[in-house]
């Protein structure tokens, strides 16, 4: 086990328009962030998924590449009319797309960051989500493969001057999904077609081993799908979207979660205990759990095993975002987008509710890689005001706060979390360090020990309510419910009263769809 001194340091990418800046990330000295690297031009940045690379793109025609050890730049791409660029895991490759001026030319093209070589080249007419990147990589960049027409086809990872070594035929074929940890399995989504209904297929990498799936589940009603590989390459979530609901509960379609397993041991729906579209989806970092928040307006959120058995029931609410921390120990249950902010903080292992928040329109989400810190932000171009970046405790309480006239875009420097020691060790690490650096402070010191105190102090004077005329009493009581803020007590008597009469009709046309089967 790594010890704390051994940890790695955290790092924050805050872009802004006028360019990128690294911050060296929490717990902060003065209780501000000191700047890592100053501020660098560029259009947009990305780092590599283990965090040993960074790509930034300087401008329509020049990608850099940074060494993140020393936060070196080590290469520079001159590309005309580049349109799309991105890394490949480790951070070997970069793989660039570009506008083709002439019909055939080969427009995407796979670059070796360490001699700035191509690698391999290939034409593509357009991108769009589910082909982008084209060539995609297994974690440890072993297996790497490549959606084509009707086919699916195969690299070495280390070695692309031969081209793929071997293809798979599946026809209709139109996103693919290739298992990272380890790269083991791939998954093919055909959609419908002359009334065949669509299917999500699991196929084994190896050549000898592709004769025919592994696993296979058929659905009508389908208009595209979310494909979830667990840490283990063991099992397969796959969210079906439609975009008509045929019951016409939901504007926005409906949706389904089925599981898959490569041993073909579930090929199934996953039994959810309330009627609703699918908001989020999320597996532990041991892949051996996932989390689910689901249901219409207020949202119910479970955890469930590899059998599809509910392991803990985290309530109900205005939620539609779920976020399990790199250690598995702690989950943030959110509501953004449309949503109030809402946010519980759970321990997992403990089983018990750690404090619960809220951070406004807020845009991106995630756990620091230590699993100790969520970070939210809100970003331009989604939102044009309030810009900000917000870092809590594991407990929900606040941490650090920063406004910005326009933000873009802010992200933790990837790291694995086998690098960090546990998180009880990290907590207690970074409660000394406070202490030790506001004794000289007097009273201070007293108040950082309690984070509840901090959070309540922190609270902004409540506004005075505005005036409701009485008719509009209901209506309150109606969007309390929605959000999951009141029980039915609350609720008037006619609210209620119409609420029984709801239910009987249900069991009524229940019971009359039941008698008519068994009479037929």
């Amino acid at each position: 086990m790594a010890t704390t001194a051994s940890s790695p340091p955290l790092h924050i990418l805050v872009r802004e328009p006028e360019g990128f800046s690294l911050w060296n990330g929490p717990p902060f000295a003065n209780g501000q962030p000191s700047v890592k690297l100053e501020r660098t031009p560029c259009t947009n940045t990305m780092f590599s998924t283990d965090g040993s690379r960074l790509m930034v793109i300087k401008s329509e025609s020049m990608v850099g590449v940074y060494d993140c050890s020393n936060f070196k730049e080590i290469r520079n791409f001159e590309i005309p009319n580049l349109a799309m660029a991105t890394l490949s895991p480790c951070g070997t490759y970069l793989q660039t797309f570009q506008k083709s001026s002439t019909p055939q030319e080969n427009n995407v093209v796979l670059w070796k960051v360490k001699s700035g070589e191509s690698a391999y080249q290939l034409f593509q007419k357009n991108i769009t989500k589910t082909t982008w990147p084209s060539i995609r990589f297994s974690s440890d960049e072993a297996v790497a493969c490549r959606l084509a027409t009707n086919e699916i086809q195969f690299f070495d990872g280390c070695d692309f001057s031969k081209g793929f070594k071997y293809r798979l035929r599946v026809p209709g074929v139109a996103a693919v999904e290739l298992s990272k940890t380890p790269g083991t399995h791939v998954a093919a989504f055909v959609p419908e077609s002359k009334g065949v209904p669509a299917c999500v297929q699991i196929f084994a990498c190896k050549e000898d081993l592709q004769s025919q799936s592994v696993a296979r589940r058929s659905f009508f009603r389908c208009s595209s799908v979310q494909l979830h590989w667990n840490y283990g390459s063991t099992g397969l979530l796959v969210v079906v979207q439609s975009d008509v609901d045929k019951t016409n509960q939901s504007y926005y379609g409906e949706s389904k979660l089925y599981y898959l397993t490569t041993d073909g041991t579930h090929e199934g729906l996953v039994p959810l205990r309330k009627e609703g579209p699918v908001h989020d989806v999320q597996w532990s970092y041991s892949g051996s759990e996932f989390a689910v928040v689901y249901g219409f307006m207020p949202a119910k959120a479970t955890i469930f095993d590899k059998k599809c058995n509910p392991l803990l029931e985290l309530g109900t609410g205005p939620y539609n975002t779920i976020r399990w921390n790199p250690k598995g120990k702690f989950i943030c249950l959110a509501g953004f987008g449309n949503l109030p902010g809402d946010m519980v903080f759970w321990d997992y292992r403990e089983k018990k509710q750690l404090g619960t928040t809220k951070a406004e329109c807020s845009v991106t989400s995630e756990w620091s890689p230590n699993g100790c810190y969520f970070m939210t932000a809100t970003t331009a171009p989604r939102l044009q005001i309030d810009n900000c970046i917000k870092i809590f405790h594991h407990n929900g309480s606040l941490f650090f706060k920063k406004m910005f006239d326009k933000l873009y875009q802010v992200e933790w420097k990837p790291e694995s979390p086998e690098r960090f020691s546990e998180v009880a060790e990290l907590i207690k690490s970074v409660d000394s360090l406070k202490v030790e650096e506001q004794k000289p402070q007097g009273q201070t010191a007293k108040s950082s020990q309690n984070p509840a105190k901090v959070t309540s102090t922190s609270m902004p004077a409540q506004k005075p309510a505005a005036y409701r005329p009485p008719s509009a009493k209901n209506a309150a009581a109606v969007q309390a419910e929605l959000f999951g803020e009141s029980s039915s007590e609350t609720l008037s008597k006619n609210a209620l009263r119409n609420k029984k009469k709801r239910e009987k009709q249900r069991e009524k046309k229940a019971a009359e769809a039941g008698s008519a089967s068994s009479d037929s």
